[in-house]
């Protein structure tokens, strides 16, 4: 075993090499980290793509060294830029005696720079014949040799620099969900939206049932909230005649950790004059459809082996018959709180006792429908005790005009015709504020300024609320949202 180990160098000794190289640099004047630019003319796809005009051309690459095989007075490397690898060919004879000594002691995961000419090996890979390399970073640390499996889940997350260096695809859902957010832009955008940008802290955190993190901000020796939603602030641009708004920002919810749930995370709301809910799910449609072209080329996806398909029209079925199909229940039929308690235990449906028979109801559609609304569906027509903010229906004001829109049994998106009533929008607060008391800590408290804000007067509006981070999980076949965010939240490695 002895003799194993001395063969086989140590975590610490390797590190301990590496600042030796890097100390011996710096005593010859030599110091990587005083270089301060290079100028890099490719990238490793684009000179594999134009390999027929490139060929005998000098190109200048950079990049990290993933590979290094030394054979005598020639040598091979595989230099990892922004777009993939590509190698290189280190001739000593080209590059000169010196330094073809200094490359031989170059480690991998150091970052290189490479002038050469382009040209194809014998083995037909498209490579660079180098005559310059560069040393433009050392790495002081060792990169894994494998960084899959479920063992280092964890270590991915919390080092997401190191995941995204080990693990092409990785890096290739973050580009994607750049995408992504780009066409969201270009799309509303094009249909007249203008976007803007609202305060994330905030006095009194609204427009979402959620609970809050707290602060305090010492200049003013005032409590704050970290905006749970956008909603409130956006719909008073409304009022202050913007007429089409959008914001895409971080919102912050002080609740648990799932593979759907991370407590600071991207929403989009968007408030649009003069339409209603209607009107919100023909964007979201098109919208959906857009980007799904835009960014996969197709509108049939394809999430976890399941194939989903954003071309066909998106179902349209209210809350109550969406849980009159899946439970046989018929809500329609239940006039009063007394018959939906007997109704919900007889279905082994736990509730509690502020629960009202709406709540009850959403409960239902919780327990039986959502795991069937696999394609694209929007579910209307909540009942008004769990829609707090929402224009009521005028021939059943016990439903509000709402809809929650679905895909692979995941809420997408809210949105509602607004309401713009600011006397109905008081005593909604006010039922909210008895929640609270009676310890629903994700009710909503009185916002005087925007019920100031809806006397002056708001037109009516549609508006919606995204999910970025569960659209980019769909579009990039992602299992957790944790895949799709390159920093999520991870416990202290102290506690």
């Amino acid at each position: 075993m002895a003799d194993q180990r001395r063969q086989e160098p140590d975590s610490s000794q390797l590190l301990k090499v590496r600042r030796e190289k890097l100390a011996e640099l710096q005593a010859e004047g030599k110091d990587p980290y005083k270089i301060v630019k290079y100028d890099v003319d490719h990238h490793s796809q684009e000179i594999k793509d134009n390999f027929d005009t490139l060929e005998g051309q000098e190109v200048t690459v950079a990049g990290r060294m993933m590979s290094k095989r030394v054979m005598g007075k020639a040598s091979f490397c595989h230099v990892q830029d922004l777009k993939g690898t590509i190698q290189s060919y280190v001739a000593r004879d080209s590059v000169g005696e010196e330094p073809y000594k200094a490359f031989k002691k170059l480690d991998v995961g150091d970052i290189i720079g490479i002038r050469g000419q382009v040209f194809r090996t014998k083995t037909g890979e498209i490579s660079v014949h180098a005559s310059e390399i560069t040393l433009l970073s050392k790495s002081l640390q060792v990169l894994p040799e494998k960084f899959h499996g479920l063992t280092n889940t964890d270590l991915r997350y919390r080092q997401r620099y190191v995941d995204l260096i080990m693990n092409p695809e990785v890096k290739e859902t973050f580009i994607r969900r750049s995408r992504i957010i780009s066409a969201i832009r270009r799309y509303l955008d094009g249909q007249g939206f203008m976007e803007v940008e609202t305060p994330m802290l905030v006095s009194n955190a609204g427009g979402a049932a959620a609970r809050p993190f707290e602060t305090h901000f010492n200049a003013l020796d005032e409590d704050l909230k970290l905006r749970i939603s956008l909603e409130l602030y956006l719909k008073r641009l409304i009022v202050g005649g913007l007429e089409r708004v959008y914001e895409i920002g971080r919102v912050f919810r002080n609740e648990g950790l799932d593979t759907r749930h991370n407590p600071e995370f991207t929403l989009m709301e968007l408030y649009q004059a003069y339409t209603d809910y209607h009107g919100m799910m023909d964007l979201t449609e098109n919208l959906y459809r857009y980007v799904a072209q835009e960014v996969l080329g197709t509108t049939q996806i394809t999430y976890n082996g399941v194939e989903m398909d954003l071309g066909k029209p998106f179902e349209r079925i209210t809350m109550t018959d969406a849980v009159k199909k899946y439970s046989g229940v018929d809500f329609h039929e239940i006039h009063d709180l007394e018959t939906a308690r007997a109704v919900a235990k007889e279905h082994h449906i736990e509730y509690e006792e502020r629960h009202k028979k709406g709540d009850i109801l959403n409960l239902f559609f919780e327990e039986y429908v959502e795991e069937h609304l696999i394609q694209p569906t929007f579910i209307m027509d909540h009942p008004v005790e769990i829609s707090p903010l929402t224009k009521k229906k005028p021939e059943d004001p016990e439903y509000v005009e709402r809809f929650e829109f679905f895909m692979n049994g995941w809420e997408m998106a809210n949105a509602y015709s607004e309401l713009n009533d600011p006397i109905d929008q008081r005593e909604r607060f006010r039922e909210q504020e008895k929640q609270l008391a009676q310890g629903n800590e994700e009710a909503n408290t009185t916002d005087e300024d925007f019920l100031n804000a809806l006397e002056i007067g708001m037109p009516p509006t549609g508006g919606i609320g995204f999910g970025i981070d569960r659209m980019c999980m769909l579009l990039t076949d992602s299992a957790a949202i944790r895949d799709v965010l390159l920093f999520p939240t991870m416990k202290s490695l102290e506690k």
